[in-house]
Formats: structure tokens, C-alpha cells, sequence
């Protein structure tokens, strides 16, 4: 292999698939990146088995080959040579990559490319395309939402439910719901399936904000879907079983609904939180009846705290207790500039909805109190 590529090509490319390297395996190679020349370029693939990112690098190929090589080493190593220059890479014996550019030269001992895992690639006619942009921001409105705790392995996934020309996302935990439905570009038979959220959070990063498509393939066998732009492919395992009936758990009606704005229920919750972390993380909410504002309040032995957030209230006053990190996470990765808040009493669940945009529902369940 004897291939030369610009150094912020490089430097990008291997910022992009590294963050698919496994850094707990039991198996050296899945700690490298995949470097092979193809189409005219380099082709750079990492996998932690879960997830596999591959990026396709311009660059001018004199001598075809392929090699694997510890990724947060080259990384390292492409990071510090002078950008704006070329890199020359070249496949030596005994496995050895020289890297060339400008007046340094390293020399990176690696592992056959045969022992590197086969990932697919895109090439089969896509199952849907959805807009990036769309995507990407459905993506950021519900994976935070999803459990991070390995006991019911299910819930660390979100749903994909496509029917027609729609796609729906929920995430879910024991304690909130995040669902959010989208249009997507080509229709699909009714479908469901569940797809790691740390397999969505990558995707989200390497998403552009255009309305240039993202491609959606979903295995023959059900098992991995594969996301294509230009560039580049992500592949990510599906996680087996059924995603619980969210749509049971989300309230018909209320009692209770004000409007808030969001930059100032973030700021009260946020500081209520100070305290709030010494106490369970517990804030609540008082909402006054009769069109009176929102009190957010939180005390415990370091001290309290009270804010008040002006809001239109309708229907009767309540006061419900949340964990704060909970309201912080919808309210800081939902853009919208009102909130509305529908409640049915102290110990029933809060739907948070985005004033003008009636695709996207969050359903926080509150906190149990003595008082």
C-alpha cells in the first residue's frame, strides 16, 4: 500500500470512526483502525462490534493494500503533523506503516487487515431516506431519554416505528418518555425495531444540518441497520425484544396546563438544582390556579431556594414534586421558546409539550413527597 491524502482530510477521518473503537475488548484488533486504499482514496473502518463507522478519505493511491494499525495512536500521531500538507502513507514488511509528512516520519507497527471483522457497507437499495437535518434534530429530542442502566437492555435502545411516510422515535427509562414523530422521504411498510441510543448519539454527531438525505437500510436478516452519507457509512447492531407500550403510559388529559417560557424555567430548575443535589435532586413546582405564575422551589439542610417563572395557567393550581435532572435534560435539549406543562395532580405523570410543534411529547413522572 502506498497512498498520499491531505492531513485535515485524515485528521477528520480518523476523529470520526475512532469514536466506534473498542477500548474493553479482549481482542487487540478491535482497539485499531481499518486502513485500506478503494475508490480512488482511503477507506478508514473502526468497529466495537456494536457499531462500525467507515469514512472514505480522497487522496491519490500509487500502490493498493490494506493494514490495521492502533487508532488512538495514528490519531495521535496524524494530529500533531502540519496541516495543510499531505501525508504519505506506506505499507512496509512485518506489518509496519510508515506515515510521512513534511520533515517527520513514524513508523506504526499493526495486525493483518484479514483479522479485522467484516463490515457492511452500503450498496443495497435503501429501506427510506429522511433529511438530515430533520433526523439529526428528532435524534437530539429523544435519545438523552433513553436508559443507560444494562438491566433491561431494551430501554438503553430507541424505537423506530415506521408506518407510511412517518417515523416515530420514542426512548423511554423507568421515569420519563421521549417520543417524537417525523416525516420521512420514501414510504415503508409498518416496521419496528430498536437501535442502541450510543449507536444514535454517533450518528447524530457525524449528521450535517441540510436537508441532503441520509440513507436507511435495514439488514435482510433484521439484525444491524446501516445509515449512509456521503462519505460516510454507519453500521449499528439492533437490540432484540419488544419496546414497551409507551403509548398506555401517556396521559389523555389534564387538569392542570400553563405555558411557560423555556430559558426561564431553565434557569429557575437550574438553580433549585444547586440545592436541590443535596436533597435527592427533588424541585417542585407550584402552579398557581386563576392564570398565576410557576414557583419553583427546593430545600434541604444546605439551605433552599425559590424562583419565580411567569406563565399563563389554566385550570386548578397544583404543586408536583420532579428530579430535577430530568426537567434540565428536556428543557436543555428541546429547543423551543414556550413550554407547555399539562398535569393531573400531585402524583401523576407531566407531559412537557414545545409550543408550535405537536410532533414531539415528554412525559416525566414525578416524585413522591411527604409534604
Amino acid at each position: 500500500m502506498n497512498v498520499s491524502v491531505m492531513q485535515e482530510n485524515l485528521a477528520r477521518g480518523l476523529s470520526v470512526v475512532s469514536r466506534a473503537v473498542s477500548t474493553r475488548s479482549t481482542l487487540p484488533v478491535l482497539g485499531n483502525v481499518l486502513i485500506r486504499t478503494e475508490d480512488a482514496g482511503l477507506k478508514l473502518t473502526a468497529t466495537n462490534l456494536e457499531i462500525g463507522i467507515t469514512y472514505w478519505v480522497p487522496g491519490k493511491i500509487e500502490k493498493d493494500g490494506a493494514i490495521t494499525v492502533p487508532a488512538r495512536l495514528l490519531t495521535d500521531i496524524v494530529a500533531g503533523l502540519p496541516s495543510s500538507e499531505r501525508v504519505e502513507l506506506e505499507l512496509q514488511a512485518s506489518n509496519t506503516l510508515r506515515i510521512r509528512c513534511g520533515r517527520f516520519e513514524s513508523h506504526v507497527k499493526g495486525i493483518d487487515a484479514e483479522e479485522f471483522p467484516a463490515i457492511p457497507t452500503a450498496g443495497e437499495r435503501p429501506t427510506t431516506r429522511i433529511s438530515q437535518k430533520v433526523l439529526k434534530h428528532a435524534l437530539n429530542q429523544t435519545t438523552f431519554a433513553a436508559a443507560s442502566d444494562e438491566a433491561r437492555p431494551i430501554l438503553t435502545g430507541v424505537l423506530w416505528h415506521f408506518e407510511g411516510d412517518q417515523l416515530t422515535l420514542a426512548a423511554a427509562d423507568n421515569y420519563r418518555i421521549a417520543v417524537k414523530t417525523i416525516a420521512t422521504l420514501d414510504p415503508v411498510e409498518e416496521t419496528s425495531l430498536v437501535v442502541p441510543a450510543r449507536s444514535l448519539n454517533e450518528l447524530a454527531r457525524v449528521l450535517n444540518d441540510t436537508d441532503d438525505p441520509v440513507e436507511v437500510m435495514l439488514a435482510p436478516a433484521r439484525n444491524q441497520v446501516l445509515f449512509h452519507l456521503e462519505g460516510i457509512d454507519l453500521v449499528s447492531r439492533l437490540i432484540d425484544g419488544q419496546f414497551p407500550n409507551y403509548q398506555q403510559v401517556l396521559p389523555k388529559g389534564h387538569t392542570t396546563r400553563t405555558v411557560v417560557d423555556r430559558d426561564e424555567l431553565f434557569k429557575a430548575v437550574r438553580l433549585a438544582a444547586l440545592i436541590a443535589n443535596a436533597a435527592a435532586n427533588i424541585v417542585k413546582l407550584q402552579v398557581g390556579a386563576d392564570g398565576g405564575g410557576v414557583v419553583v422551589t427546593a430545600a434541604a439542610e444546605v439551605g433552599d431556594n425559590e424562583g419565580l417563572v411567569e406563565a399563563t395557567v389554566e385550570g386548578d393550581g397544583t404543586t408536583i414534586a420532579f428530579n430535577s435532572r430530568y426537567l434540565s435534560d428536556v428543557l436543555q435539549n428541546v429547543t423551543a421558546e414556550q413550554f407547555a406543562i399539562e398535569l393531573n395532580g400531585p402524583l401523576s405523570p407531566g407531559v412537557f409539550r414545545p409550543i408550535g410543534d405537536d410532533t414531539y411529547t415528554h412525559v416525566v413522572m414525578p416524585v413522591r413527597t411527604t409534604s
